[in-house]
């Protein structure tokens, strides 16, 4: 209803009318200085009162309802970023930054919920394709025997045994999918204490070695790290992460060779490696091979085994002792997983070659 042109001249005529009415009074109007003052105050009003208004006031707004306007029509994107140097510092610059404020923090709200959905949208699929392998193998064994099958005795167990073992793949799963969804919200605490990391991996040796046996891989400690060594932790979570990374590397590493477990002391804490010597992980895998379901060889992900969030219950695990796992890899001749742990002060004269 109002623009700059109706206000400047509302206003332009309220001004030249009063400077008559003033003039009036004091005596001083007359027919000549009427013709000349009355145009002259009303032009000079009008184009003072236009100005201001339009480029201090009205441009201004404008530029705000045109964001306010891509806010509205969520176009959250900047083009370009606000550069309020040459602004005066008034009011103005604090709203053009309140908004440039704002609609940052929206983009950057839309970027994750994207990630959010594509991630949402993936684990969807991963995970209606890792249950459907086990639930159809199982299913078919079963149907097979009550089609007949099960009058022969052979059959009958063979079957039997089959598909337990995909329903007990199944079950596997769905266990380390709840630990990992408890680890991710906090729901799983860690339990610290004093305990042999040696002592410890020796264990999982013990639990692998039948695996290790069928592919022919030797399980060794590096030559300065076979002597016992206390660190903090949670002693159950920590044996988890050693049995996922070692049982990787029996999965990946090239039969006849080794997979080699070390610890490296500094004052305070422990670096705990292990090492294979497989094929290696290519460059552009690196960044995933902690996603849930990601394998980087996806045709022979069943014959390696393992449900594909070992290593994302590792990084959750290590990162809930306030550490990170450390991965190097070269084709060709091997990869090597690291994490470190708080060395134990009591015992801190244990040191490795000294």
């Amino acid at each position: 209803m109002f623009n700059s042109g109706i206000i400047s001249t509302i206003i332009s005529l309220i001004v030249a009318i009063c400077v008559l009415v003033i003039q009036h009074f004091l005596g001083l109007l007359n027919t000549d200085m009427l013709i000349i003052i009355f145009p002259s105050v009303l032009f000079v009003t009008y184009v003072c009162v236009y100005l201001s208004l339009e480029y201090l006031i009205f441009t201004e707004i404008n530029k705000i309802y045109v964001v306010l306007d891509k806010i509205k029509s969520k176009d959250f994107i900047l083009h370009e970023d606000l550069d309020t140097s040459e602004m005066p510092t008034d009011k103005r610059k604090k709203i053009y930054e309140e908004i440039h404020t704002y609609v940052t923090k929206k983009q950057a709200e839309i970027t994750e919920l994207k990630k959010v959905e594509v991630f949402r949208r993936e684990f969807l699929a991963d995970i209606s394709h890792e249950l459907k392998t086990p639930i159809f193998a199982a299913q078919g064994f079963i149907h097979t025997l009550l089609d007949g099958a099960m009058n022969d005795k052979d059959v009958r167990e063979k079957f039997l045994k089959k598909a337990a073992k995909s329903l007990d793949g199944m079950q596997e799963m769905v266990e380390e999918l709840l630990t990992l969804t408890k680890l991710e919200i906090g729901e799983l605490q860690m339990e610290i204490d004093d305990f042999d990391i040696h002592l410890l991996t020796k264990d999982v040796f013990e639990m692998l070695e039948k695996k290790a046996e069928k592919k022919r891989i030797l399980m060794k400690f590096s030559e300065i790290s076979n002597q016992p060594l206390w660190v903090q932790g949670d002693c159950y979570q920590i044996k988890q992460v050693l049995k996922n990374l070692i049982e990787n590397a029996l999965n990946y590493g090239n039969e006849n060779g080794k997979v080699i477990v070390s610890f490296d002391i500094d004052k305070v804490k422990v670096l705990i490696s292990v090492r294979d010597e497989g094929p290696g992980i290519a460059p552009e895998h690196l960044n995933r091979i902690f996603e849930r379901f990601y394998r980087v060889e996806k045709s022979r992900s069943k014959d390696k085994g393992g449900s594909g969030l070992g290593l994302a219950i590792v990084q959750e695990i290590v990162e809930a002792h306030n550490s990170k796992v450390l991965v190097s890899s070269i084709l060709g001749k091997g990869t090597t997983f690291a994490f470190k742990l708080k060395k134990t002060i009591t015992n801190s004269n244990n040191i490795i070659g000294s």
